[in-house]
């Protein structure tokens, strides 16, 4: 069946099932695995754009069809506090191919940003592109013998006029087939695959079958849900018909999209059975940000895309290792996107220098075999966003999270940080930064200690501030 007649037909499975042999080769004693060969391990990951946390099955909706990616949780892990390196998705992405903080590569913002040249604060000078001297996952899976590809989304690059061969471009960061594609314009024909999904993973399901006899990395790219969001006007009626279709949580378009993109995904997963790699085969799931809360409320999380809240950091992650993570399993250990980097050269036994690295392996909770000696995350936005909150850092240590908001931090004024439990408080609706002034003033300068050691770029006094044009994204904005 192709993807188009499976697209058409829709009729997709409403619950998940697992066959007697997929539990019984997944079940496994904590730390009694081992690999034979552990270079033989497939690696298809799977990176959706501006899917929020609240919008997957398995994390209790109902509105949403995720019937695949619930599949990919319910056969492995997942992680109930799964973080974005960063609220926007460039780098995130930067994060996920190199294993460092987004501050530490000074890629803070998407690509190319937006400069704000009169808000209060400078914006900095981020790095225009992921610099080629960075040592990517592809990279580093080549010198192990993989064949790597890319399908879909890059946004690493200075611009979006990919071609091949040129720097900067995947094929430049250790891929060796290459498809990259962007974005639609808001006038797209929402019949015509304006977002790609159906080409991504016809080209996606190409190199599978092409390469099947060899190790490969399958790096599956979507640009749903970013906006312009759009799908096709049968989908849509469907969720528009759905109950509590006018919910603020459920956005039906939204709904016809990530179904678009699930039923891809399916097939992804379909072929590789028919292939007989379904075994020596891991499949990731993930988000590259929170979900943009102008089209679609991330409740129970505050906030959405390009804010520090949980809304715009907090995101959907699963990962299916068959015969080694025991399935089913929910992980509430704090983890994110540079964790990918040393994980994945772990899982294919690849030499990696894990003293460059900010992330961690979680080799021990996919094994079972303990926890990450590691309690802390970090980030750092000193950026304004026409569709985010205020420039801010924040640190979470265990249940609780500081936020540092840089405007009235820098300028002296009130307000200057949020501390929030978030095991009790997970919509942030109560500040405890007067209550608890001693955890406050730690986590603060536990902050201000990382970045110092990280040499994040800092924003600065504009001396150019004009509160009447404060809100101009670029000199020529208005």
């Amino acid at each position: 069946m192709t993807f188009h007649q499976c697209t058409r037909s829709i009729r997709w499975f409403t619950t998940i099932t697992f066959s007697l042999i997929t539990l019984m080769s997944g079940f496994v004693l904590p730390g009694c695995q081992t690999q034979e060969k552990v270079k033989d391990w497939n690696i298809v990951y799977i990176l959706s754009d501006d899917v929020g946390w609240n919008q997957m099955g398995y994390h209790g909706n109902d509105f949403y069809e995720t019937t695949n990616i619930d599949r990919i949780a319910g056969e492995g892990i997942y992680f109930a506090n799964a973080y974005a390196a960063d609220p926007v998705c460039s780098p995130t992405r930067a994060s996920i191919m190199t294993g460092k903080y987004p501050a530490r590569l000074h890629l803070t913002d998407y690509i190319p940003g937006s400069p704000y040249p009169y808000a209060r604060l400078t914006t900095p000078q981020q790095a225009p592109c992921l610099p080629l001297e960075e040592v990517t996952i592809a990279e580093k899976l080549k010198e192990n013998g993989y064949i790597t590809g890319h399908f879909g989304k890059w946004h690493l690059s200075t611009d979006k006029n990919y071609k091949p061969g040129r720097p900067f471009d995947p094929g430049s960061q250790g891929f060796d087939v290459v498809f990259t594609s962007v974005k639609p314009k808001p006038d797209a024909d929402p019949d015509k695959d304006a977002h790609h999904t159906v080409e991504i993973v016809e080209r996606s399901i190409k190199f599978i079958e092409e390469n099947k006899s060899q190790p490969f990395f399958c790096y599956v790219s979507f640009h749903t849900v970013h906006r312009p969001i759009m799908e096709n006007a049968e989908l849509v009626a469907k969720y528009e018909n759905k109950p509590n279709s006018d919910d603020p949580v459920n956005n039906p378009i939204m709904g016809a999209m990530i179904e678009r993109m699930d039923i891809g995904i399916g097939l992804i997963i379909e072929k590789l059975e028919e292939l007989g790699l379904t075994e020596n085969t891991i499949v990731i799931f993930y988000s590259d940000n929170g979900g943009l809360e102008s089209l679609q409320d991330q409740a129970p999380l505050r906030g959405g895309k390009a804010t520090v809240f949980e809304g715009g950091i907090k995101v959907p992650m699963a990962i299916k290792w068959p015969g080694v993570i025991t399935p089913g399993i929910q992980s509430e250990t704090l983890v994110s996107s540079q964790d990918f980097f040393p994980t994945i050269m772990e899982m294919t036994g690849t030499d990696y220098d894990k003293d460059k690295l900010d992330g961690v392996s979680l080799m021990p909770l996919l094994k079972q075999s303990g926890d990450l000696k590691r309690n802390t995350l970090y980030w750092h936005y000193p950026h304004y966003h026409h569709q985010g909150y205020k420039p801010g850092g924040a640190i979470r240590e265990g249940d609780y999270k500081l936020i540092e908001w840089f405007e009235p931090s820098i300028m002296g004024g009130d307000g200057q940080v949020n501390l929030y439990n978030l095991k009790k408080d997970v919509g942030e609706t109560t500040d405890l930064s007067n209550d608890m002034p001693e955890l406050r003033d730690r986590l603060r300068q536990k902050l201000n200690d990382w970045r110092q050691v990280t040499a994040v770029q800092e924003m600065k006094v504009n001396p150019n501030y004009d509160p009447e044009k404060a809100d101009y994204r670029h000199i020529d904005s208005k």
